[in-house]
């Protein structure tokens, strides 16, 4: 199946949908961000703490695999140049449509993120990459890209799945039932068919290891330097019990 365009034309459909990670911000949020004011989320509800960026003022920001009129818009209001990658063109719209409404520079690329080859190496001050891996079967070449593309010192703020999200029955759960019945690494094509998934008209999602997550981004040559847990803001069972998102600050050092 291709897993990639099936996940690209579902984020299209989502933005036609107004699902909430569609919805760009508000001109009241990036007037706040003009002065000063302003904030960002890489998870789910948690603000990333602002210790974790440069003054932003100049500074060369790629928003990873980030289109939806969010996070891109804000940093760009905040004073740093923008660019946003996205392989939803709905979502890199939505991007646009702030820029023109609030007078904002952000040059946006549709591509994917595991293919950053038309950007030089050592030309971006900061990445920002909102849970989105859950959707590629590999994320080591993310990580490394990364790490090329950033420059010595650049910092890679990044949000993922905790992994045991991925662990229990998805029905069961809606019942109130947490019951293990997938193992991880978790892909959706172990557990439904192709035909299934086009049926129910969903994205096909990856659950990573911490492993992966972590290791991996030490492995491209990163350290990681900051960590947060979130929840869904109580709107999973599992935020009873667990976080669902993990956060982290990785530092590309020499």
């Amino acid at each position: 199946m291709k897993i990639i365009e099936h996940n690209k034309d579902n984020w299209d459909k989502k933005v036609q949908q107004k699902n909430q990670w569609t919805i760009p911000v508000s001109s009241e949020e990036i007037s706040k961000a003009k002065e000063g004011n302003w904030s960002i989320i890489v998870t789910t509800t948690k603000k990333v703490p602002k210790e974790w960026f440069p003054n932003l003022e100049g500074k060369h920001v790629l928003c990873l695999a980030s289109g939806g009129g969010q996070q891109g818009p804000i940093l760009a209001a905040a004073g740093a140049k923008v660019t946003v990658l996205d392989f939803s063109k709905k979502q890199l719209e939505q991007d646009h449509l702030v820029a023109e409404r609030d007078n904002l520079k952000i040059d946006t690329i549709m591509g994917f993120m595991t293919d950053l080859s038309m950007f030089d190496t050592e030309i971006f001050d900061v990445i920002v990459h909102p849970v989105s891996n859950l959707f590629i079967p590999d994320i080591q070449p993310v990580w490394k890209e990364a790490w090329r593309i950033l420059k010595f010192g650049g910092t890679m703020i990044s949000g993922f799945m905790n992994p045991i999200f991925y662990l229990f029955d998805w029905e069961l759960q809606e019942e109130g039932i947490l019951q293990v019945k997938h193992s991880l690494p978790y892909s959706e094509l172990d557990y439904s068919s192709e035909e299934e998934i086009v049926k129910n008209n969903h994205a096909i999602e990856f659950g990573h290891t911490l492993e992966q997550q972590i290791q991996g981004q030490i492995k491209a040559g990163f350290m990681i330097a900051g960590f947060y847990e979130d929840t869904f803001g109580g709107e999973r069972l599992l935020d009873k019990y667990s976080a669902s998102c993990i956060a982290t600050k990785a530092v590309k050092v020499k």
